[in-house]
């Protein structure tokens, strides 16, 4: 799917995903974001900018997470890190924990306990919504999502919910593991070329 059909995809099923909820597996270790203001204020350098506007952010954020609690549901994810934490990583982390803060519980499992999923190459990054459908992200060489797939199939969609589910019960609640790996690390360095 191209991304415009993708993201009015994502957004129709997303609201209606029930009890069930959102479940969403992280596993890459580098991407780039370019149009989200934190991402390109890390991205050239000014980390102190980019973690206020992440904290600008925090009410609409919490605005959000309260309307999925309206709709009867979690958006839950699963982030697996390895260490040393890449500089985006780093960067991320700190977004997610400004989420998880905001009602979007996060799990950090170590990359060691996803091995034996990875015979044939990293887990994909994916996430499903309820029973109905699941989306896998697609990006280019430069980390930018691309695209996304769409799967229909419910025994996939409830084998994959299952893959995240326990690897986010395999993980430590992001607000535990940011204060001992994360907290202290310096600012990374411009990440822009030149």
């Amino acid at each position: 799917m191209a991304l415009k059909d993708y993201y009015a995809d994502f957004e129709k099923y997303f609201w209606e995903c029930g009890a069930l909820g959102f479940w969403k597996l992280e596993r890459q270790q580098t991407f780039r974001e370019p149009g989200y203001d934190s991402w390109e204020a890390f991205w050239r350098g000014d980390w102190d900018e980019s973690l206020r506007l992440l904290e600008a952010g925090r009410a609409d954020m919490a605005e959000y997470h309260r309307k999925v609690e309206q709709h009867g549901f979690v958006a839950r994810r699963a982030r697996v890190v390895e260490e040393p934490l890449s500089n985006y990583l780093q960067w991320e982390l700190h977004a997610l924990r400004v989420r998880d803060a905001c009602g979007g519980p996060i799990r950090v499992t170590d990359a060691g306990r996803v091995h034996r999923y990875e015979e044939d190459g990293p887990l994909p990054e994916i996430c499903t919504l309820g029973n109905q459908v699941m989306y896998q992200a697609l990006y280019n060489d430069q980390g930018v999502l691309e695209a996304a797939l769409k799967f229909t199939d419910p025994q996939l969609v409830l084998r994959c919910r299952k893959l995240i589910v326990s690897v986010y019960d395999a993980g430590e609640p992001l607000a535990d593991w940011f204060d001992e790996h994360v907290a202290s690390l310096p600012p990374p360095p411009c990440q822009e070329p030149g």
